[in-house]
């Protein structure tokens, strides 16, 4: 068999596994954490056989498939490796794609690999969660209105894939990016465009979805605040906010950022979704809250990602994974990271509330440096 159809075989188990995961009657959790654990094990063994800059990190570890017995044990890589080394096992010729991390211009982007398949399966995680948990009840098409550029302008971010993913699959004739891109990299608003569309789904009682990151909703809601503008969105619409402000804008907390935007286009708390993600992911978690939970407070609600990635909080000093309720670093294992690590450690800080988690922001530690760890201990 050769690399190609192994990872393509793994490729297609996952899809089974993702489907029946989501299906009614849902799986049992005991089926579904035995299920996830072998194909964690199994991806731990292909990626430390085939990923050569991840079986260097693993073995800076002394950690190898024949030492690691569970899941959580997966060595997790730091997501700044994905900044200095080519983590993938996506060969150079068969690269059709690359994601960088967002950020300022200073900063040396974290890479992310893709072609055909890895794109196919990372949309097949995408579409499945985002339906489950944003578009359970709805059987039409979505006018999405979407604030960041188009694919042509960004086609580098994960994040307006993400949305393109969206609005291609899911989204009704009329919906649209309304951002835009300048000269020198800065994302920008159409304001016009995006508050005729706001009047007019207003005007025909049409719900919408805006997608966008927490920088655009500060540039929106502070515009509609100068003009005095206020608009009363249909019932059934929703906002879906990620991202932090990397300067791009002034910095609220989510509380009050949530509270103008309510506000301002006549949305509830509970119609206001948070939705976690990076470059150097391929799933997505969402602040949809924990399962039977009645209220819609921000308190009650708690991020989660699929059930093919698992969260772990783990201390920063142990490297353990904490209490319930104790605040430590978000370490994941994304089953549809099949072409590069599934195991990631990142530099967000969060405090555990069971198999979730509620986001606190990024730490404030110095980043490992993946390439020179591994080789001091080559």
């Amino acid at each position: 068999m050769t690399t190609t159809s192994i990872f393509s075989d793994h490729a297609a188990r996952l899809r089974q596994f993702m489907a029946r995961s989501l299906a009614a009657p849902e799986p049992s959790a005991t089926v579904l954490n035995e299920t996830f654990s072998q194909l964690a094990l199994e991806w731990f063994a292909l990626q430390f056989q085939h990923n050569a800059a991840y079986q260097a990190w693993c073995k800076s570890l002394e950690a190898s498939p024949e030492t690691v017995a569970h899941w959580a044990d997966i060595p997790a890589l730091p997501t700044s490796a994905f900044k200095e080394l080519d983590v993938t096992s996506i060969s150079l010729a068969e690269r059709t794609q690359v994601f960088h991390s967002s950020g300022t211009t200073e900063q040396r982007p974290s890479r992310h690999f893709q072609h055909a398949e890895s794109l196919a399966l990372y949309e097949v995680s995408l579409l499945s969660w985002f339906r489950a948990c944003l578009l359970a009840e709805v059987k039409e098409k979505v006018h999405f209105l979407i604030l960041t550029p188009p694919p042509s302008s960004a086609p580098h971010s994960s994040l307006v894939h993400m949305f393109e993913t969206v609005r291609r699959e899911l989204g009704s004739a009329q919906s649209k990016f309304h951002g835009a891109m300048d000269a020198t990299g800065a994302w920008s608003l159409d304001e016009a465009g995006l508050q005729a569309a706001l009047q007019s789904a207003m005007d025909a009682a049409q719900p919408v979805m805006l997608l966008g990151t927490a920088f655009n909703y500060v540039h929106l809601v502070d515009r509609l605040a100068l003009e005095g503008k206020i608009f009363n969105l249909p019932p059934g619409s929703r906002a879906l906010e990620t991202g932090g402000y990397k300067g791009r804008s002034r910095s609220l907390p989510k509380s009050e950022l949530h509270q103008l935007i309510g506000e301002r286009l006549g949305l509830a708390a509970e119609q206001i979704v948070c939705e976690y993600g990076m470059s150097e992911l391929s799933s997505q978690a969402y602040d949809v809250g924990p399962v039977g939970a009645e209220s819609s407070s921000q308190q009650a609600r708690r991020f989660q990602f699929p059930p093919w990635a698992r969260v772990s909080i783990v201390s920063p000093e142990t490297g353990r994974e904490v209490q319930d309720g104790e605040t430590g670093l978000v370490r994941v294992i994304d089953l549809a990271n099949l072409w590069s690590v599934a195991a990631v450690q990142t530099e967000d800080l969060a405090i555990r509330r069971g198999d979730g988690f509620e986001l606190l922001g990024r730490a404030v530690t110095a980043e490992a440096r993946g390439c020179s760890l591994m080789s001091a201990n080559r």
